[in-house]
């Protein structure tokens, strides 16, 4: 079943993020707009488009992704995503997350809702068939300070040196990771809409729980993948975003690429 975390391995939340938050200093509203393409041993097989917009501490981003190119003919998948919630001293802090989409004529929901600094509720349609003993069950401790697949990839920091060498909690709904940031290297990049520096991250993939134990998929994430996430400051609010990424998986690698990055007013 195509899921959230499908669009994740795919970088396709990467893309959604690089339009994310405005710091709280801000008083009047902005908003950005961001355009992706998600290619597979240089084939598109994947658009996205983000438009985000934040009042004060406040935020809401709108999202739609479609499989593209050959990737229609065998999963013609479309989807749209909302993402709500705050930006606190302690930092970001997720109210809710939707993700509904479509693959072939099959519809499916995941909402995650967050109340304290922890996932309150998790709704999964069609519901998660029934787990056997190799299955690694949540548990309360895990969901505090999970982040949805949106706010997770997303790092506040003072500065460019500071965006790596921190780990990131990631709650989809079902599965529960951690995503480990280490420095490679920093650099200059140029987008329609934006150009200049930028800070790139491995990001190491480590399941925590929520997944079945010897899943090959997972195998290869945690331990033979290069995941590779470049970051660009959004204006001068200490957030920073992914705007180009690339994961490695069993039959080749797969490249997320910001066609447009920008300030819409």
């Amino acid at each position: 079943m195509f899921r959230p975390i499908a669009l994740c391995s795919a970088a396709l939340c990467l893309a959604g993020l690089t339009t994310t938050w405005s710091g709280p200093g801000y008083a009047a509203p902005q908003s950005f707009r961001g355009e992706y393409t998600v290619s597979f041993l240089g084939l598109p097989i994947a658009r996205a488009a983000f438009q985000s917009r934040y009042d004060g501490a406040a935020y809401r981003i709108d999202g739609s992704v479609a499989s593209a190119g050959l990737a229609q003919i065998f999963d013609d998948t479309k989807g749209t995503i909302v993402a709500s919630g705050r930006l606190a001293a302690e930092g970001l802090q997720p109210r809710a997350f939707r993700a509904d989409y479509t693959s072939g004529k099959k519809a499916s929901l995941v909402d995650i809702r967050f109340a304290n600094g922890t996932v309150a509720s998790t709704k999964v349609v069609p519901a998660p068939k029934k787990r056997g003993k190799d299955w690694v069950a949540l548990n309360a401790a895990d969901l505090r300070s999970a982040l949805d697949p949106i706010t997770a990839t997303v790092v506040r920091a003072p500065s460019l040196d500071e965006v790596c060498g921190r780990t990131v909690k990631m709650y989809d709904g079902e599965l529960r990771a951690d995503l480990k940031l280490s420095f490679v290297k920093k650099d200059r990049i140029s987008v329609e809409g934006y150009e200049g520096p930028t800070v790139t991250c491995r990001m190491g993939f480590e399941p925590v729980s929520g997944y079945r134990q010897g899943k090959r998929a997972l195998d290869y994430l945690k331990n033979r993948s290069r995941i590779m996430v470049t970051f660009a400051p959004l204006g001068q609010t200490g957030v920073y975003a992914p705007i180009h990424a690339t994961v490695g998986t069993e039959i080749g690698t797969i490249t997320v690429r910001a066609r447009r990055f920008e300030t819409t007013n």
